[in-house]
């Protein structure tokens, strides 16, 4: 069983939430424990629509942290009330600790290898990494996940171009700071899945009416489906290697630009980053979410 920790911007967009469905099911296979989950961009009903989701899906008791700073990147849709008010009504984002505070805290209690999974914002993880030793450890950050991390799953970039800019990295300068730290200092491998691969896979559009999952992607406005980034990228992550996922892989280093959020890649065969290009059809990863999904 692999040993997970899921950070999230669960905020606006819907294909956070049928990443976590995946994440739930998987959980249920007894393929991953999941450790804890890290909001990374937050709304008043964040933690409390995220525990109801999580316990719609009968998981209880992930603990849960949140950066309460990162309420700097805008919207505020309906599907995290509705999910609030009717799985999870007495909650609030008080329940949650610090985003950063939960990593050091999983990481220091770790036994095993642990395995990141990134469908947000990085400035969480990039403070972890900057982070230094407290009341929980000693240690820092940075030797944490030297020693109890080994690979880190990431969506974000758009990797077809040079200098390209998706909304993970550049959306704000929060946000274009962190990856560009995260890319620099991260001291274990990191495989990226870009806005290019996911963008025109669509999925969720076969969920039953009465699937409380599709009743979110329809408050997003997303009736007839939704791009599948986060899907794809937690799916390969829990299958565990690329190829196997479906993909290849062009290895090297990512940089992006801390002022415009740009990404570059420079390609080399012993590089600590991959970025993942489809080796299907669309139709090959849509059918393989939507079959786990129903």
């Amino acid at each position: 069983m692999k040993d997970i920790i899921l950070g999230t911007d669960w905020w606006t967009d819907c294909d956070d939430a049928v990443a976590l469905r995946i994440i739930a099911r998987s959980i249920k296979e007894g393929t991953i424990n999941l450790l804890g989950v890290a909001i990374n961009a937050c709304i008043d009903d964040s933690v409390s629509s995220l525990k109801g989701f999580l316990s719609a899906e009968g998981i209880e008791g992930v603990p849960i942290g949140i950066d309460r700073n990162a309420v700097d990147f805008g919207g505020n849709p309906f599907y995290h009330k509705r999910l609030s008010q009717t799985f999870c009504p007495e909650g609030s984002n008080d329940d949650a600790v610090d985003a950063v505070r939960l990593y050091r805290q999983i990481l220091s209690a770790a036994k095993a290898p642990v395995e990141i999974i990134e469908i947000g914002y990085l400035q969480v993880i990039s403070a972890v990494i900057e982070s230094g030793g407290d009341d929980i450890s000693e240690k820092s950050g940075l030797d944490m996940l030297r020693e109890k991390v080994s690979k880190i799953w990431v969506m974000a970039g758009k990797w077809d171009k040079d200098g390209e800019k998706e909304n993970n990295f550049c959306r704000n300068e929060r946000s274009r700071i962190a990856a560009a730290a995260f890319c620099r200092s991260c001291p274990v491998p990191v495989t990226f899945l870009g806005w290019e691969v996911g963008y025109d896979v669509i999925t969720g559009d076969e969920l039953d009416q009465d699937d409380f999952l599709r009743k979110v992607l329809i408050d997003h406005g997303s009736r007839n489906g939704r791009s599948s980034w986060d899907p794809m990228l937690v799916l390969m992550a829990i299958i565990g290697d690329e190829a196997a996922a479906g993909y290849d892989t062009v290895s090297g280093t990512a940089q992006v630009d801390p002022a415009t959020g740009e990404n570059h890649f420079t390609a080399a065969k012993d590089g600590r980053h991959k970025y993942v290009i489809k080796r299907y059809e669309n139709d090959y990863y849509k059918k393989a979410i939507n079959r786990i999904i129903q």
